[in-house]
């Protein structure tokens, strides 16, 4: 294997990653981002700091003046397609990226948002055949004057901030075997870690560090295979052995029969082995390629970073395919969140919320940290409804409560063990279509992050509020093609909405207040110090509420269906609110396609057929900013 090759798709992984760590240089970048990220004028990271809080003191917007707001701007992309993320502001330049093919610009914020430079890439049109649910990319990173692309064709791709001068790139991920990018790279110290997306086409995924100078392959830590892919530490789950079982579940039927079901084993039976439980937790009763070697788990959402434990943490996706029987055992290390040494990428801790995924609840949300009590924690809403908080600097399970009394597919999570309690009438088998099931597989939340608030003690969360019908078929692995092997449909929750928006206590696993919503609340929160939050909606619509109550402030509606993320910033004195618009995502692509058909679009046809009554708008890039 030539030398070139091994650059260009990353598999010069002979190398430890201990050795890797050693090469490390020291954390300029770290240095100037903890900086910028203290100025509230500006957002310099894609959920404005490391612990992905969404939150900023800016002051001058409040619950008395909110009504007032009007728009200031506003900046059209060009491209037609879901607009999920949200634009950098560093040092008077914004910086806002689009859909396929993911182009950026750079606006003067001191001149009329003139652009100043933009960057255009040249991709294959044939990458869009790859992502699953719309064109989407969520964002870009910065650090040492550098502006990071993660394009959709896998290449990601340093500019520099003041000219858009391409400085480097490089190959993270094979479009050949099916593999793609839509994550915002998120730059942590010296590195910039980034993702890999492809569960729907059966790509062994990974999350990787490069070095921010040049681009070298720092580590590469797999969600699958063994210890040393997965860079498994020796002290992994130390204090929680429990987590690193070898099965949680019997089948209680005594194989893969239709309408069969998996219980938790008593915690005396559990078995833990030393290693290699990304192999040995699954298990290949129809062909020997149906497992780890093809396991999914991608790695496509938000991660952040604890500087003084120098632990990254981050969510794993669903496990190929979507046909669980395909598939027997847990399927480690997919729907898992790690924790991780940035320098060596070795995991110290991890802990899977779904074992042996039935529904495709990718464990793919942010993580947020947050500390209360004196204890250390992080916060995730997991897409299978559960709304979990670790003491982050063990993975020690502390609540995992359900979102809303809406889900059923488990009765509640064993806080001792970890293990959900699935309720049987909600398995998934092949050739049965099982019906009821909630959430969809949508997730109670996907992609779009929440935010916390220091201030109010609270998370602020947006939600689907989606269940379906899943029934898995048959369907062989072909490297690089759709490897997904179920059809869904789905429909509106109990209640008749398919949306809604929270506020969330971590520490008592309980909304505080449900604020009910037409449709899916796909765009990312913002909490300030003046307790207004803001979120975008499906059906265009933009809103401030309080975030005391959930009471609606103000609302704007914009030329398309929101699934941008909510910022703010200041500029010459003057604090301005900006989101991206552009529907789209999965619960938006259909429409963007004109898809009609109940499961086209992987089921978001059906279920948001009714967006064109609600006056959502089809594609249509923009930024949109407001200020008094």
């Amino acid at each position: 294997m030539n030398h070139l090759f091994k650059r260009k798709f990353g598999v010069s992984l002979a190398l430890s990653a201990g050795l890797f760590g050693m090469l490390s240089t020291p954390a300029f970048a770290e240095d100037e981002l903890s900086t910028l990220m203290k100025d509230d004028s500006q957002w310099v990271h894609p959920r404005k700091d490391f612990s992905n809080s969404g939150y900023s003191r800016l002051s001058q917007i409040n619950k008395g003046n909110v009504k007032n707001m009007k728009l200031a701007w506003s900046f059209a992309t060009g491209v037609n397609r879901g607009h999920e993320g949200a634009p950098l502001v560093v040092n008077g330049v914004m910086y806002v990226h689009t859909a396929f093919p993911n182009n950026v610009y750079a606006l003067d914020l001191n001149d009329n948002q003139k652009i100043l430079w933009s960057y255009f890439p040249k991709q294959d049109p044939s990458t869009q055949a790859l992502l699953c649910c719309d064109n989407v990319n969520r964002g870009l990173g910065y650090g040492e004057g550098k502006i990071f692309l993660q394009q959709n064709d896998g290449l990601l791709v340093a500019l520099d901030a003041k000219s858009g001068k391409k400085l480097w790139d490089t190959q993270v991920t094979n479009p050949k075997e099916g593999a793609s990018n839509t994550n915002a790279p998120h730059v942590i110290k010296d590195k910039v870690i980034t993702g890999c997306s492809g569960g729907e086409y059966g790509v062994r995924c990974y999350i990787s560090a490069y070095n921010i100078k040049d681009g070298a392959l720092v580590w590469r830590a797999y969600s699958t295979g063994s210890d040393q892919d997965v860079l498994i530490g020796n002290d992994f789950n130390k204090g929680n052995p429990h987590y690193s079982a070898l099965s949680l579940y019997q089948d209680v039927n005594g194989g893969n029969k239709i309408g069969g079901s998996f219980k938790a084993l008593p915690k005396d039976q559990l078995k833990f082995p030393e290693k290699d439980l990304g192999i040995k937790t699954w298990l290949k009763p129809q062909a020997k390629k149906d497992g780890w070697q093809n396991g999914g788990g991608p790695t496509w959402g938000w991660y952040s970073y604890d500087p003084k434990l120098n632990l990254m943490y981050y969510g794993t996706g669903n496990p190929s395919t979507w046909n669980p029987d395909v598939r027997p055992g847990d399927n480690k290390w997919s729907m898992t969140i790690f924790a991780r040494d940035v320098d060596t990428g070795e995991a110290k801790w991890g802990y899977q919320m779904t074992p042996h995924d039935e529904w495709d609840y990718d464990g793919m949300n942010e993580i947020i940290l947050w500390e209360a009590k004196g204890k250390k924690l992080a916060s995730h809403f997991d897409r299978n409804g559960f709304g979990y908080t670790f003491d982050r600097t063990n993975g020690s399970l502390l609540v995992a409560n359900k979102m809303h009394p809406f889900v059923n597919w488990a009765f509640n999570v064993d806080l001792k063990t970890g293990i959900p309690n699935k309720d049987p009438k909600f398995s998934t088998h092949q050739d049965y279509n099982a019906q009821g099931i909630c959430p969809s597989a949508l997730g109670v939340k996907d992609q779009q992050p929440a935010a916390f608030s220091p201030k109010t003690g609270m998370f602020y969360v947006p939600l689907n509020h989606v269940c379906m019908t899943y029934e898995p078929v048959e369907s062989k692995y072909v490297a690089g093609q759709p490897w997904v092997g179920s059809t869904l449909t789905m429909f509106p929750g109990p209640d008749g909405v398919m949306g809604g928006f929270m506020a969330w206590d971590g520490l008592k696993g309980k909304s505080a207040w449900y604020k009910k919503e037409q449709f899916s609340a796909w765009g990312g929160a913002l909490v300030t110090s003046t307790n207004l939050v803001f979120y975008g909606t499906l059906d265009r619509w933009f809103k401030a509420v309080d975030a005391n109550n959930g009471k609606e402030l103000w609302k704007f509606q914009v030329g398309s269906g929101v699934v941008g993320n909510a910022i703010t910033y200041s500029n010459k004195g003057k604090q301005y609110v900006g989101v991206l618009s552009g529907i789209g995502g999965w619960a938006g692509v259909a429409m963007n396609l004109g898809l009609t058909n109940s499961t086209d679009g992987l089921g978001a046809a059906g279920g948001y057929k009714d967006l064109v009554k609600y006056n959502a708008a089809p594609g249509g890039g923009a930024m949109n900013v407001f200020s008094l």
